[in-house]
């Protein structure tokens, strides 16, 4: 038998290894894309940087067929996922996902490249997305945006603020929900996981992982959220559980959850070609298009 290697502090294989030195090597996800700023291309993209300290960054994507001057597109500001310790904007995963949706819903995307874990802990990664969001808010009247977002095609656009979408949200509990693991093994995994990424927290409770147990939960500041789910994930329930705690809060808004049946974790980055794929991109544009 092959002998571990004693300067191994967590083997989280196959996504990351941490050492007792303190490095870290990520297994997945490592592979970095350029922008995309062929003239001929349907979409368009751009890195921006948004913050010199802490160091935020984040990838701009614009379909290549912008509406009139007088027009705006809707924005999405996009977090790739990864359990805040893994996954990049500009990782291809990432990258050809969110070109094809900023073409096929016209929306432009504005994903961030927010610092990990553990090098640096939540709430690092709250943190630097909202330093995003206020970079987009900044922009929201399109003044001086067309510098910043101003592509190949030499074309600056303004835009408008849509709702939330989470996508196999990252959410846990105390109390277990349908299907959720209850062997102290994988609890065991799950929290290893969860207190590398906020050594700080509280527990499976902490509203950073628990949204139920957030009490400001009410401020939300969108009256639409669309939460898609698989059938298979393990984390399915926590996104059905975000709509029943939502909808028996006073937030005045709607709730629709979207469930994938048959498919796993991010099967739609893993197969965006597939039958459920497709229908899941289809909902996304439909959602970002209603209010239109």
């Amino acid at each position: 038998m092959e002998k571990a290697d004693e300067s191994i502090a967590h083997d989280l294989s196959p996504f990351l290894r941490i050492y007792k030195d303190g490095r870290v090597e990520r297994l997945i996800g490592k592979d970095v894309v350029p922008p995309s700023k062929e003239p001929t291309s349907p979409g368009l993209s751009k890195d921006v940087a948004i913050s010199p300290e802490p160091t935020v960054s984040v990838r701009l994507y614009l379909p290549n067929n912008p509406p009139p001057s007088s027009s705006k597109l809707p924005v999405l500001v996009y977090f790739h996922g990864g359990g805040f310790m893994i996954g990049a904007a500009v990782s291809s995963t990432y990258h050809n996902y969110l070109n094809v949706l900023a073409v096929e819903a016209r929306v432009i995307i504005v994903s961030v490249e927010y610092r990990l874990a553990p090098e640096c802990p939540i709430p690092a990664a709250y943190d630097d997305s909202w330093a995003a969001i206020k970079w987009v808010g900044s922009h929201f009247s399109g003044l001086g945006y067309e510098e910043e977002i101003k592509l190949s095609n030499g074309t600056g656009i303004g835009f408008e603020l849509a709702g939330l979408i989470l996508v196999h949200p990252y959410f846990w509990g105390n109390d277990p929900l349908e299907d959720e693991a209850t062997e102290p093994e994988k609890l065991a995994k799950i929290e290893i996981w969860w207190r590398l990424a906020n050594p700080t927290t509280t527990g499976f409770d902490d509203p950073y992982f628990n949204p139920g147990k957030d009490l400001g939960i009410l401020r939300m500041g969108c009256s639409r959220i669309l939460a898609c789910v698989a059938k298979k994930d393990e984390l399915r329930a926590r996104g059905w559980y975000y709509k029943e705690v939502m909808e028996k809060s006073r937030w005045e808004g709607e709730v629709e959850v979207m469930e994938a049946n048959g498919e796993d974790h991010v099967f739609h980055l893993i197969n965006p070609t597939s039958e459920n794929a497709i229908a899941m991109m289809k909902r996304l544009v439909e959602f970002m298009n209603d209010h239109r």
